[in-house]
């Protein structure tokens, strides 16, 4: 059986192309099994951009709540 953390993993995975064109990433930290909350790190260009919580919101944090329903939030350490 696959993991919690393996498929957010994937999902990561398939939308770290988009945040590389824009020179960002992002790196999957911990899945909090209690409150649904993923933690991340942002990387590169992510870290100091200006629509940093509108991608982790509407981007990063939807897609991984569609795909997984045990997702609740998306958090930036």
């Amino acid at each position: 059986m696959v993991s919690i953390e393996q498929q957010i993993e994937e999902v990561l995975r398939q939308i770290r192309p988009a945040l590389r064109s824009d020179g960002g990433g992002i790196e999957f930290m911990k899945f909090d099994h209690e409150t649904g909350v993923v933690h991340v790190r942002m990387q590169g260009a992510c870290v100091d951009c200006p629509m940093l919580q509108i991608t982790l919101k509407t981007g990063i944090e939807s897609t991984l709540k569609e795909a997984i329903s045990e997702v609740k939030k998306v958090v930036v350490e």
